[in-house]
């Protein structure tokens, strides 16, 4: 049976851009769109179906419905609105409701202006100046009605855009189940780090981890950096950014697996966990019953209990949050020294290294230090 094809979408600032044509055309020209072509940075092509055009008393209101096509984006279905106002000359671009405002440095967007960023700003512009009469200018305001609500399942609040959505797309269509678009979407809040004076950060694979960090161990938000399962490419990206040093920083059941090595953490992907414990655990003197316990457990909680009945938790996770470390600054050539620290589900320390430590010192975290000494066995 062959394999459904994807269907593409368009980014928000390919809708913006195409609202922003169409609205253009009927305040100058009195020419309505149904539909209106733009051009990204590569000269493609892109139609962009006109939802609603009105005219107002002062101006006109061009309206695109968002359209991720298979991708699973929030954005999807969301109206994105462009008022055009006749001016005497240039091209003037506002944010309004939905869209937000950027509140912190480290973006590409400057403190205080509206959250469209330049590749988007440029199609706006591009699409609308060729339509403008000589000597003739327009005000375009962006708005996204719902988009203040829908950007809290976002990235925006780590961000620091507050308020609404960001304007976003740098070839003006959405690739459907795009990773890539995934991964590039957490380079910013490195930048973000950089921007607030850190060169040592965290990274973790999610929210739940970010939380715990920020909230339990008191560690700044900014410096707290989410990896989702990139744990390659965001080593990589500290890198390029001049990051001197990172604690990988999560729930033991993502983290342990790059102390095999695997720097892409998806389960689909690498799921071996249960062997990588039990192989440490038979290091470190497990009996056959034990390592073939583990070797059948349901599931990677229950290992830390029966590592635990054995004395061996430990100095199991110690020695994976350890290997973990270097694996990681073998990955990236010792361009970056790394800590590890590994959690349960509560947010308990289960295993951490002297690196860990010393990089939570720098960062204002005494609590490792103190977890450190009230645990059973010391790190080696």
């Amino acid at each position: 049976m062959s394999k459904k094809m994807l269907r593409s979408g368009i980014t928000t600032g390919a809708c913006a851009a195409g609202a922003a044509r169409a609205a253009a055309e009927l305040l100058f020209h009195n020419r309505r769109l149904t539909e209106a072509t733009i051009y990204n940075y590569q000269g493609q092509p892109i139609t962009v179906p006109i939802h609603h055009l009105e005219k107002k008393k002062e101006s006109v209101e061009a309206v695109v419905i968002k359209d991720g096509g298979d991708d699973p984006d929030v954005t999807h279905g969301l109206p994105v609105v462009v008022e055009a106002r006749p001016r005497e000359e240039g091209i003037i671009l506002k944010g309004g409701r939905g869209v937000g405002r950027v509140t912190r440095p480290g973006l590409a967007v400057a403190v205080g202006e509206a959250a469209i960023n330049p590749v988007p700003r440029r199609m706006i512009h591009d699409a609308v100046v060729t339509t403008l009469p000589p000597g003739r200018g327009v005000e375009l305001t962006v708005s996204i009605p719902g988009g203040e609500e829908v950007s809290k399942r976002t990235l925006n609040p780590r961000l620091g855009v507050e308020g609404g959505l960001s304007i976003l797309g740098t070839t003006g269509i959405v690739q459907p189940m795009s990773e890539e678009a995934f991964r590039d979407s957490l380079v910013p809040l490195v930048d973000m780090a950089r921007a607030a004076g850190y060169r040592q950060i965290v990274l973790t694979p999610g929210r739940l981890g970010a939380r715990m960090a920020q909230e339990q161990y008191g560690f700044p938000e900014t410096a707290v950096v989410e990896m989702s399962n990139f744990v390659g490419f965001m080593l990589d990206t500290c890198v390029e950014k001049g990051i001197t040093h990172v604690l990988l920083w999560g729930h033991h059941g993502k983290l342990i697996k790059v102390a095999a090595g695997i720097f892409h953490t998806h389960s689909r992907l690498a799921d071996a966990r249960r062997e990588i414990l039990a192989s440490y655990t038979a290091m470190l003197g497990g009996n056959r019953d034990l390592v073939a316990r583990i070797l059948e457990a349901t599931t990677i909680e229950s290992v830390t209990g029966m590592l635990a009945e054995n004395n061996l938790l430990v100095p199991v996770y110690n020695y994976l949050a350890r290997r973990a470390s270097q694996r990681a600054e073998d990955f990236v050539h010792n361009r970056l020294q790394v800590g590890t620290v590994l959690l349960n589900l509560e947010g308990r320390i289960l295993g951490m290294d002297h690196r860990a430590q010393e990089i939570g010192r720098v960062l204002g975290c005494r609590a490792l230090e103190l977890s450190a000494s009230d645990r059973e066995q010391g790190l080696t």
